[in-house]
């Protein structure tokens, strides 16, 4: 834990109830102070006497539309529309960091009812104009009002259970599998399986990916990165000691993520959010939704398979075009994450251009904690302290919940969700400890979703009075359905040792979401987005730890100066485990297109050496004065094989 860290960590609940930071009530004072000098400008026509159509451009500043009020007739229809459109307008101000959008409606209808003005001013407008901004405000402030009032008795809610749930959290996450002991059931192999099948085809091809838009859930980037997240997990945890095609596979997704369509998103938001119309490096400035996804997606590879290629100049490089490349490496990223929480007032800093996501800025923490891993830096030490003290102050909301989404100029918060017992997994990277506090809190508050089923075994059920405080549209797709909120639960309550709440969740996910087999053996639900699915499939191959550990630890010393299975055809040869000891092999392996005869190479034996071969297939075989064997194993069912030296 770094220095100071526990200064945050170790009070009691009720200190992390949220006041209004000081950043946020600067900003709030700045945004105040900007529209009353709107307001000044607004009745400077009026009280110079000028034109109808000064007047009536100057009554529009007051709100979006307002203007329309002074043209009278007609023309005062075109308020209301023009608040809707201009909600519209916040929502892509928000969906895709179009900061022009709002500029946009608000001046350009001012403008617009001033040319509509006729030879005088309909005189009630002076009066509804502001009237109408004033009751807007006010109204903004009830709806305030009774969302505190029902936070407050949340969080005295929580209050109630938070010390006893946090006692059993440390209990059940204390206990995590040991290295080598673990394979791949059928089950876990059919998930495993659709993380290969995704990851296998060729880079930059998106066959089995949702493609909807590329601002936000649904883009390309999340689907590749919690893919990335789901084979390093495979990787590290049960097949550490094979490189051959899930080693290929974590290099084909690291360098999709590299094809333009996948982020290119970024010139279009440089130049409608920071009015930059020359530098798009989606790696210099915010984007921390690049930048800290991406980061941890690449540690995630480097650290469970061994391969440091990723570090070399260059390696990660964005071609924009024949003249214009962004060129980087893992370092490069990970520097960008640094400067980014140096210079934001906030420490948390934007993914799109304004708008800051807390949880995407825990992203950018486990990136930095896995290049400390990597390469012995001292990134989070420097950062975390900082970090986690404006996370409380600026972030925290009345019940104790992280805000979902604040506005990096004005303060404003939106609403969006951030439950705790979605993304708590995230915080166990960089901080156990905060982790932990989180999911005390999300685990009980999901007990009230626990109900049997008709058999009488125990699912989630989500009831209607919980309904706002769980996501229950998939944000993969943007379409209502239970699979990403049952997979969310069920990746946190894996990781943090909730076995019941975890088997409850993959029950729901069966009966709920349709699961079908596709590719002769890969278990798709039908009823899910391709990021909701691979959310699954992280869920299904978790154990306690396993996903802190596959950023934090990856796998024993040992696994990289011993034997390892370097060929194997897929889907021919399905690896349940690959594990060495530094002088052996062990080997599960299932035959994944029929039963028979599979040629297998074998590599980083002592050269010259004679090994034995127990389990399933035994015999004996010497390696090649290049540590180098290639076998014929004959798989039925459940193969396993143990490689020693005779």
């Amino acid at each position: 834990m770094a220095a100071n860290e526990s200064t945050y960590l170790n009070r009691p609940l009720e200190l992390f109830s949220g006041t209004k930071g000081p950043v946020t009530a600067s900003r709030h004072r700045r945004t105040a102070v900007l529209y009353a000098l709107l307001c000044l400008v607004a009745v400077l026509p009026m009280m110079l006497h000028l034109s109808p159509a000064w007047q009536v451009a100057g009554l529009g500043l007051f709100m979006p539309g307002s203007g329309f009020l002074a043209v009278g007739g007609w023309s005062m229809l075109l308020f209301p529309v023009t608040v809707v459109i201009f909600w519209v307008s916040i929502v892509a101000w928000f969906w895709a960091g179009m900061v022009v959008a709002p500029l946009t409606i608000w001046f350009g209808t001012a403008i617009i009812a001033g040319l509509l003005a006729g030879e005088a001013v309909w005189a009630p407008a002076y009066y509804l104009a502001p009237a109408a901004a004033g009751a807007m405000y006010f109204y903004g402030q009830y709806r305030n009002a009774k969302r505190h009032a029902k936070e407050v008795e949340h969080f005295k809610l929580r209050q109630s259970f938070y010390a006893d749930s946090l006692v059993e959290v440390n209990a059940r996450a204390a206990v995590e599998p040991i290295a080598g002991e673990r394979e791949l059931t059928p089950d876990q192999m059919k998930a495993a399986r659709l993380i290969l099948d995704l990851a296998l085809q060729p880079p930059g091809e998106f066959k089995g990916y949702t493609i909807i838009d590329q601002f936000q859930p649904a883009a390309l980037r999340y689907q590749i990165n919690h893919l990335g997240f789901a084979l390093g997990i495979l990787q590290g945890q049960y097949v550490p000691s094979f490189q051959g095609y899930v080693r290929q596979a974590g290099r084909n997704v690291v360098d999709t993520y590299l094809a333009k369509r996948v982020w290119d998103y970024w010139v279009l938001e440089s130049m409608w959010g920071h009015f930059n119309f020359s530098n798009f490096d989606p790696a210099r400035k915010d984007n921390i939704m690049l930048t800290g996804w991406f980061g941890m997606h690449v540690g995630s590879y480097m650290l469970n398979s061994g391969d440091r290629y990723y570090d070399k100049p260059g390696s990660l490089t964005f071609k924009l075009n024949d003249r214009t490349s962004y060129v980087h490496d893992f370092h490069t990223i990970v520097k960008s994450v640094v400067d980014n929480f140096k210079r934001s007032d906030f420490c948390l800093y934007p993914c799109e251009p304004n708008w800051v996501y807390p949880i995407c800025n825990m992203y950018g923490m486990n990136a930095l904690k896995t290049h400390d891993v990597l390469f012995k830096t001292r990134l989070v030490d420097d950062a975390l302290p900082q970090w986690m003290h404006m996370l409380e102050t600026e972030f925290i909301d009345t019940k104790g919940s992280i805000v979902g989404l604040r506005s990096y100029w004005t303060g404003i918060e939106m609403p969006f969700y951030t439950g705790e017992a979605g993304f708590a997994f995230f915080a166990n990277v960089f901080s156990p400890e905060f982790a932990r506090r989180l999911w005390a809190i999300g685990r009980k508050e999901l007990a009230f979703c626990m109900a049997p089923d008709k058999e009488g075994n125990m699912r989630l059920t989500i009831p209607a009075e919980l309904l706002a405080f769980i996501d229950t549209i998939d944000a993969g797709n943007y379409r209502k359905g239970s699979l990403f909120a049952y997979a969310a639960v069920l990746v946190c309550a894996r990781e943090f040792g909730d076995t019941e709440l975890a088997d409850a969740a993959l029950r729901s996910m069966q009966q709920d979401c349709a699961p079908e087999i596709e590719n002769g053996g890969a278990e798709r639900y039908t009823k899910g987005s391709t990021l909701a699915n691979l959310w699954a499939a992280e869920g299904i191959l978790m154990g306690t730890g396993d996903f802190r550990n596959s950023f934090t630890k990856g796998p024993p010393e040992s696994v990289f100066r011993g034997p390892i299975l370097n060929d194997a055809s897929y889907p021919e040869v399905l690896v349940a485990k690959a594990f060495s000891r530094g002088d052996d092999l062990d080997l599960v392996l299932y035959p994944g297109a029929g039963e028979g005869a599979q040629k297998i190479g074998i590599e980083r034996l002592k050269p010259g050496a004679s090994y034995a071969i127990k389990g399933s297939n035994e015999g004996s075989f010497q390696a090649d004065g290049n540590g180098k064997a290639s076998l014929t194993v004959t798989l039925r069912g459940r193969t396993p094989l143990h490689i020693v030296a005779a």
